[in-house]
């Protein structure tokens, strides 16, 4: 950060604001529109939160690399020579006599996921004169506004749950803090609302069919670009969702049991497919090699690149097999949406982690407490609450299984803890209901 911030930051503020209060206006209710700004401006709070952590807490780290030592030099060869900007703007991880003076000084040059964040704070950086706090509210807004749409979504389904779902999706705090700055999780965060709106808008709410595909592809392209891994756990789910949701429309109860399981097979086998596709042109995703990735990802973590860290954990041993994740699968999820716990903590991000995590544990033994086994086992069956659920433990068992660290856990795990959370309040309202309706 530069006085440069103190001048283009501030302009940027209100340039944001103005394209917020339009989108408002386009996309919120009267009964939504009260929290749409204190959402906004705690992801702008987060931006700058983000920067202001890692230079003077981390003093260096990813948002660093990916503004001074990643989208600076774009900027300055689009200085220089616009041509050439765009030429590395565009490249591949390629070197060429015209780039190799800016792309040799880009440390994320040759990985292409950390390649393309480069690439959007450059475009940012454009448009800001390369000032980095006015690049963290852009990433910031984008965040939001994927996570704004999908919000008016969930709300058009269950319009009880108002308050429960903007806590879930706007006021959890590593999700708005970590959610919010230069940072592949901004940018993996926002694009994961904007895919889960366009989906519920194409297939369930059969509205603006062509522009909400083109919003489903563009997001697919920004996860597959970013963070794959998402991908691969988020759009089996959606399909799955969908063939579950499609079943309980069938009217004839005879109808349903005959063609349930059909359409079940047909599910599972394009859920497969999809995961299989995603990972086909990334060995290090494809299905054999999950375990492989798995123990040298965890391991890498725990012992190299986060060793320094003083927040790692272990959850027993990994040797490549899917069996040692299989029988390490209960403890992944527990670390992923549990832990760490209060005694486990020995620096201040990891208090707000470890109170974030006791507060999720204390939700769901309420909802345990107060409502019978058997009501909380029949609104499992809900669609939605299917597959929030499906995609949370998907997604706790790959990170919790491949991370080792808890800081960087808390990073990754953000865009998993608002469908937790959602399906927590889902699971408690349902729940409620059927016990209300035996008491009368």
């Amino acid at each position: 950060m530069t006085s440069k911030d103190l001048i283009i930051t501030p302009i940027a503020f209100l340039v944001i604001m103005l394209l917020a209060y339009a989108m408002r206006e386009s996309t919120a209710t009267e009964e939504t529109k009260k929290y749409f700004y204190p959402a906004l401006l705690l992801k702008m709070i987060g931006a700058i939160g983000v920067g202001l952590v890692y230079q003077f807490y981390y003093g260096g780290g990813d948002t660093f690399a990916y503004f001074t030592h990643g989208a600076t030099h774009i900027y300055h060869a689009f200085q220089d020579d616009f041509s050439v900007g765009m030429k590395l703007l565009g490249s591949n991880g390629e070197f060429d006599p015209e780039t190799y003076k800016y792309a040799s000084k880009i440390w994320m040059y040759r990985d292409q996921s950390s390649f393309f964040i480069v690439r959007i704070a450059a475009i940012f950086g454009l448009i800001t004169f390369n000032t980095y706090s006015a690049v963290a509210l852009l990433f910031a807004f984008f965040s939001f506004w994927g996570l704004w749409l999908m919000f008016q979504s969930f709300y058009k389904i269950y319009p009880e749950l108002k308050w429960p779902f903007v806590v879930a999706i706007f006021f959890i705090p590593t999700v708005f803090f970590w959610g919010s700055g230069i940072l592949k999780d901004t940018v993996t965060l926002g694009a994961v609302g904007f895919l889960v709106y366009g989906f519920i808008q194409v297939f369930f709410e059969r509205k603006n069919i062509v522009l909400n595909s083109m919003l489903i592809l563009l997001s697919i392209y920004i996860i597959y670009s970013v963070k794959l891994y998402i991908l691969m756990s988020l759009a089996p789910t959606l399909v799955f969702w969908f063939f579950i949701y499609r079943i309980g429309r069938i009217p004839s109860l005879v109808a349903k049991i005959l063609i349930a399981p059909f359409l079940l097979a047909i599910g599972f086998f394009l859920a497969y497919f999809v995961a299989l596709k995603a990972g086909e042109d990334n060995s290090r995703y494809a299905l054999d090699k999950l375990a492989e990735t798995a123990q040298v990802t965890a391991y890498d973590i725990r012992y190299w690149t986060g060793r320094d860290a003083g927040s790692g954990y272990s959850l027993g041993e990994l040797d490549g097999s899917f069996g040692s994740m299989i029988k390490l699968a209960p403890q992944a999820v527990n670390v992923a949406l549990f832990r760490p716990y209060l005694w486990e903590v020995n620096n201040p991000l990891m208090l707000l982690s470890a109170i974030e995590a006791l507060f999720l544990l204390g939700i769901f033994i309420r909802i345990l407490w107060r409502n019978k086994l058997v009501h909380i086992i029949s609104s499992l069956r809900t669609p939605i609450i299917m597959f929030c659920l499906l995609f949370t433990l998907i997604f706790a068992f790959g990170v919790g299984i491949s991370t080792y660290n808890f800081g960087t856990l808390s990073r990754y795990r953000i865009v998993m803890v608002p469908f937790f959370v959602m399906a927590l309040f889902l699971i408690d309202f349902h729940a409620s209901a059927k016990r209300n309706a035996m008491e009368e």
